[in-house]
């Protein structure tokens, strides 16, 4: 079986994206699992499938590298839109609208690889969480985030650390992904990320840029909207919100590297 692929980056999160749009491919988990693996496949973060949906423009079903269904991926959905752009699919409206999980979101190109997401309101902050002499925050933006601050990003031990966080089920019993950010002006931050799924540090993420900036807000640690993160990868992730946090957007590159075919074998 041969399958047209086409790999992604959106600030250094990378994905193969699939269209499925007629249903002709059936992967396993263990076959993601096999196509993100770097070195011996593809090598992404994760894997998208581009579906048909009834009551949207599309449908973006997401996995990780571990090959398990993960939830709400930032920089997936940015690139899954941008993946629709480029084979000539036009929204209905004017954003396209797609599902994601159990939720919907609202995306536009807003430029040369340029994507605008419209994410979910951010949902179960939770602060005092003590892990390890590390004081730490919580938040829900599509996908679980803690959020440590420090003083110096660059010399976090992100695998090290971020493993153990991520790991600590009397505190996340389903698991967490977690950031590690310094505020580097009024409203800017850089930020590192351990992703749940992945299981290791990655260039961006996207749910993570959201969470982090607006856990931000809340707590008094940055200015107004939008605040700029500076992820692992280098490039810029913006994030907009209003007073409330109600609404709420990412914004930042989307990139297709590559295009090629993958041969499977059956069974």
């Amino acid at each position: 079986m041969q399958i047209n692929f086409t790999k992604m980056s959106g600030a250094g999160n990378d994905f193969v994206v699939i269209d499925n749009r007629f249903g002709q491919v059936s992967l396993t988990n263990d076959r993601i699992r096999e196509i993100c693996t770097r070195r011996t496949g593809v090598g992404a973060d994760g894997l998208i499938l581009i579906e048909a949906s009834q009551t949207a423009d599309f449908r973006m079903n997401y996995h990780n590298s571990d090959g398990f269904q993960g939830s709400m991926c930032g920089n997936g959905g940015r690139c899954a839109a941008y993946f629709v752009w480029s084979i000539g699919i036009r929204p209905a409206g004017e954003r396209y609208v797609f599902e994601a999980g159990p939720g919907r979101y609202e995306a536009e190109v807003t430029g040369n690889e340029s994507v605008r997401l419209h994410m979910l309101p951010p949902a179960g902050f939770r602060d005092g969480l003590l892990i390890d002499a590390w004081d730490c925050h919580y938040v829900d933006t599509g996908s679980p985030h803690t959020i440590v601050y420090t003083d110096d990003v660059d010399c976090i031990d992100v695998y090290s650390e971020g493993k153990t966080i991520r790991n600590r089920k009397d505190f996340f019993p389903e698991g967490t992904n977690v950031n590690f950010l310094e505020v580097t002006d009024g409203n800017s931050i850089s930020l590192r990320t351990f992703e749940r799924g992945v299981e290791d540090e990655t260039l961006a993420c996207g749910t993570g840029a959201v969470a982090s900036a607006l856990m931000s807000h809340r707590l008094g640690k940055v200015d107004s909207s939008p605040v700029k993160v500076k992820v692992r990868s280098g490039d810029i992730l913006e994030v907009g919100f209003s007073a409330d946090m109600q609404d709420v957007y990412l914004e930042g590159p989307a990139r297709i590297v590559y295009q090629g075919t993958l041969t499977m074998q059956e069974g």
